[in-house]
């Protein structure tokens, strides 16, 4: 429909946007209700700093590491050595650039609602293991999790046409056309992802004798919805789901994933440091040993902002150019064209990676049930039962309470 009825096909955004917007409703009440049980029923408080410890540090070494893997490739492919702006289709990115000096950490927290819902989820849970009549509590926080899986179940019903609507109105709004000045580019950003996912977060799974690719099947219904609509917060509740139920604990789950998406985004990562050095090579800038040293320690903290901003990669990208000064920031305007088709890329990376790294936690932590893994990887064909099977398990521990 995108190529063939362009005009109709933009109109389909509203079912994309419409989609997202309906899941994002679910996401705040699943990780309030998945971290506050989480912490009641783990009763050791001490585990609980550990393990936001370690996922913090996990996120930070990763994360380096796809900066790393991105400046190596942008370097050695070269996708904007002897690109001509003037074929390019360019966008105003003005509005970008103008949001950098208005960045702080504080509106980051402030502006980003899941923080603000998992630290107080973790004080809540917190207090309430102390309390002596939690078990009142937590029949009434069961109670409410079993209407709000059975709720998101009927909601993901609808996933496909959120699907349809969001890659039809990409295709429609955009056109292939737009990719042949900028192929290389596309192409060395998606093969630099594959790279990362397939050999580093492949990697880290093998530590624990896991496989990537069955766990890449086991959640390819996700990684389709993640796809259509370009974001990975789509797939984010109905994840939580599957990877309780393929041993990873709820604890752990509920503390990482949410975590993960305002710290751990693998992909968004890899493209600001393969922008920037394309950039840099499109204007004809030799960088320095020291200033890709510079580049990585600037993406090190900048990256991590990234998720708390209206148009994220753009404004931290901008802010980057800024601190670097050496590459002018008016070059964001070649890149607008093609950024929706990135974000599909960046979207599955970053939903891949906090995945994993909620996977090789739970290892790491002895919080991690393998023979449920074996048997969700064994009866990967069941999965579209996935919330229906975690909602009966809700509802037989909300009975048993």
């Amino acid at each position: 429909m995108g190529h063939y009825f362009p005009e109709q096909a933009v109109k389909m955004e509203i079912l994309g946007k419409g989609f997202i917007s309906i899941v994002k409703i679910f996401i705040n009440p699943i990780i309030f209700l998945t971290i506050t049980l989480g912490i009641i029923g783990m009763g050791d408080l001490k585990k609980v700093g550990k393990v936001g410890a370690k996922a913090l540090i996990y996120f930070e070494i990763v994360t380096t590491l796809a900066l790393i893997v991105g400046i190596l490739v942008a370097n050695v492919i070269q996708p904007g050595d002897g690109v001509v702006t003037s074929n390019l289709q360019k966008g105003d990115a003005s509005v970008y650039a103008n949001k950098v000096q208005d960045f702080s950490w504080l509106q980051f927290f402030l502006d980003n609602i899941t923080l603000q819902v998992l630290l107080f989820s973790l004080v809540l849970g917190t207090v309430l293991s102390k309390y002596s009549g939690k078990e009142k509590v937590t029949e009434w926080l069961n109670f409410a999790s079993k209407y709000v899986f059975r709720a998101l179940h009927l909601v993901m019903i609808f996933a496909p046409i959120g699907a349809f609507g969001g890659m039809a109105y990409t295709i429609g709004k955009y056109g292939i056309d737009t990719l042949l000045p900028l192929a290389k580019l596309m192409g060395t950003v998606y093969a630099t992802m594959a790279i990362f996912i397939f050999g580093v977060l492949g990697l880290v799974l093998r530590t624990y004798k896991i496989s990537l690719w069955s766990y890449l099947k086991y959640i390819r219904e996700e990684l389709l919805i993640v796809l259509g609509t370009s974001s990975s917060e789509a797939g984010l509740p109905s994840l939580m789901v599957k990877l309780e139920r393929m041993g990873c604990s709820k604890p752990v789950v509920g503390l990482v994933v949410p975590a993960g998406y305002s710290f751990n985004l693998d992909g968004t990562t890899i493209y600001l440091s393969m922008a920037t050095i394309f950039l840099a090579q499109v204007f004809n800038v030799h960088l320095t040993f020291g200033q890709i040293l510079s580049l990585i320690g600037i993406l090190m903290v900048t990256s991590k902002g990234a998720a708390g901003v209206t148009g994220s990669g753009f404004v931290v990208l901008a802010s980057t150019l800024t601190a670097i000064k050496v590459i002018p920031v008016e070059g964001l305007a070649l890149l607008l064209g093609v950024d929706r088709f990135m974000s599909e890329a960046r979207a599955i990376t970053n939903f891949i990676g906090n995945g994993v790294a909620t996977i090789w936690l739970a290892n790491n932590e002895k919080e991690f049930d393998r023979s449920k893994m074996e048997y969700a990887f064994a009866n990967v064909h069941q999965t579209e039962n996935v919330i229906t099977d975690n909602l009966t398990d809700t509802t037989q521990r909300a009975d048993s309470v």
